[in-house]
Order: structure tokens, then C-alpha cells, then sequence
């Protein structure tokens, strides 16, 4: 299986997925930090994260797979929606949260 056949299984075979620096325990930058924080905030409890700094192949299939060359990811229903600051902004105004549901 190729990197790409990898990733988009990942992003597909569940609905809420986070490609991120660390694991949401122990998050490695802020941005992923962040990112799990909207998460919880959103009512996410639970949810799928891949951890890129354990496997640079993912980590550089990933960003030719969204075309969107940093960390964190997160895609809900396969989707891309942005990183950090995307979900910040998204959660502030209401859409992160429909998007969850």
C-alpha cells in the first residue's frame, strides 16, 4: 500500500482525524496543542490523531495528499479542514461545531 493509499484510509475510515506534532496527551508545538484544545472544546472528547513526527513518509505524503504544507490536519468526514488557526477561527464562529455534529 502507498503512502497516499495510507493516508487517505486514515482520513476516510474515521470520522474526525488529527495529523499532529505529538499525541493529543502530550501534543510537541502549540499549534497542535491548540488544535486539540478546539477539539475538546467542541465536545470531542475522542478522537483519531496520527502522531508525524513519528514517520517522516506520512509526514511528507500528507502534505502532497491535502496540498496544505503544515501541522496539525484535521479532516472530518475526509474532508480537509484547515490547521490550527483555521480551527480556532472556525470554533468562534459556530461552523467547527456544525461540522462535528
Amino acid at each position: 500500500m502507498s503512502v497516499q493509499e495510507l493516508i487517505h484510509q486514515e482520513v476516510t475510515g474515521h470520522p474526525v482525524v488529527l495529523f499532529m506534532k505529538g499525541t493529543p496527551q502530550f501534543p510537541q508545538c502549540g499549534f497542535s496543542a491548540t488544535a486539540v484544545q478546539v477539539l475538546k472544546a467542541c465536545g470531542v472528547p475522542v478522537f483519531h490523531s496520527i502522531n508525524v513526527l513519528e514517520d517522516a513518509e506520512i509526514r511528507e505524503g500528507l502534505k502532497i495528499y491535502s496540498n496544505w504544507p503544515t501541522f496539525p490536519q484535521l479532516f472530518i468526514n475526509g474532508q480537509l479542514v484547515g490547521g490550527a488557526d483555521i480551527m480556532r477561527e472556525m470554533y468562534q464562529s459556530g461552523e467547527l461545531q456544525k461540522l462535528l455534529v
